[in-house]
């Protein structure tokens, strides 16, 4: 009882000092006192804003604040919770920790989520991310798409992840890139646009910022590595139209597949009406068929030698005559290029004609010479070494 009554007293001390009632005759928590308000801890921190002692006083603020905040209601509490929860979509226990440590201030809760998330994002840049979306954004000559990856394929129906994805899109579009320059990587890539300023207007993302903080800041709201694994243009100098197909597309601008390429038409009087409606046709060719080569010509020699090198030992294992044999490799090597070359291929909406003839009929139509300048195709996580 004797050390009962004297552990009282320092507390009592502090109580009388502050001007905080006490309303449980049993215990001395401020937790007890229903009818308190928070603005009572403002008070109490504004009496510790004297520099007594340095450091010091500022660590015993800690320590009295932790242990002996005025207790929010349930209510109260919830609301709070939201709150903090719509702003940063962080997830809800980091949401309630966070803001207990800040003793339910909500803007230095905020402040508090962005501190962790941004350590933990820098943690997770590490591990493999082979999900997420391309994104596409264009104008009449050019085209940039983007892929941005995440972990999950959860994350990529994220709204905020989906929202950065075609702000980037958008920034890449604006990139200026040499005019003699063929679709390219490059200058629209990563080591580009990270430290290009990027305008966000999102409830939950907002402000003007870089391309790299963005992508860390919902890093840290998805709780995932996220990261802009590659972009790239394409654009006709000439008279003629940029075409695009997104495929497996949540909404407009998005997908995981990609096709895009530029129809050119020698008349510049020419009306390009005609040409788009075959040109969005042939986006959607290039995504399904998976052209590696515009022509013949385009394709390299050691990428012929090789494929005849493996037709021929093919050839060979029938036993059959050398004439046989080389008439087979010449045979299958036909078949190769209508597999591999764009021009060659059998147009996906009408297999009874291949590209080339599409072309030329189309350029029978419009009366001048209609061809392909550049075509690309993109797909989400290609090339990316998954863990088993």
């Amino acid at each position: 009882m004797a050390f009962s009554r004297g552990a009282k007293r320092p507390i009592e001390f502090l109580f009388s000092w502050f001007g905080i009632s006490r309303c449980s005759g049993h215990c001395y928590s401020s937790s007890t006192c229903r009818g308190s308000h928070i603005s009572e801890v403002s008070e109490v921190r504004s009496l510790f804003s004297y520099n007594y002692g340095g450091s010091k006083c500022v660590s015993a603020q800690k320590l009295f604040l932790r242990n002996f905040s005025v207790e929010v209601p349930a209510l109260d509490q919830m609301n709070l919770i939201k709150q903090l929860r719509e702003r940063t979509s962080a997830p809800i226990k980091d949401v309630k920790s966070a803001l207990v440590a800040c003793n339910w201030d909500l803007d230095a809760a905020q402040k508090d989520l962005r501190r962790r998330g941004v350590v933990l994002a820098s943690k997770k840049s590490s591990r493999t991310a082979t999900e997420g979306l391309l994104a596409l954004a264009q104008n009449e000559k050019r085209a940039a798409v983007i892929e941005l990856n995440c972990e999950t394929d959860f994350v990529a129906r994220n709204e905020i992840f989906q929202y950065l994805a075609l702000s980037l899109a958008k920034t890449a579009l604006l990139v200026e890139s040499s005019s003699e320059q063929i679709c390219t990587e490059l200058p629209v890539g990563p080591e580009y646009l990270g430290d290009l300023k990027i305008s966000l207007d999102h409830p939950k993302l907002s402000g003007e910022t870089t391309v790299q903080s963005a992508i860390t800041e919902v890093a840290a709201m998805v709780g995932e590595n996220v990261k802009l694994r590659r972009g790239l243009s394409v654009s006709t100098s000439a008279h003629g139209v940029v075409s695009s197909y997104l495929h497996t597309c949540p909404q407009p601008g998005l997908g995981r597949i990609a096709g895009i390429l530029t129809l050119e038409v020698e008349d510049d009087s020419v009306r390009l009406d005609a040409l788009q409606g075959i040109g969005s046709q042939l986006a959607m060719h290039i995504v399904a068929a998976k052209p590696l080569f515009l022509s013949r010509e385009s394709v390299s020699s050691e990428a012929i030698e090789s494929e005849r090198e493996i037709l021929k030992s093919q050839a060979e294992a029938t036993a059959k005559s050398q004439m046989a044999i080389e008439k087979m490799v010449e045979g299958r090597l036909r078949k190769y290029f209508e597999e591999v070359v764009l021009l060659e291929q059998k147009f996906v909406v009408n297999d009874t004609i291949n590209v080339k003839s599409l072309l030329n009929d189309l350029s029978k139509e419009v009366g001048s010479p209609v061809k392909i300048g550049k075509f690309v195709r993109v797909e989400v996580g290609e090339g990316i070494q998954r863990c088993a």
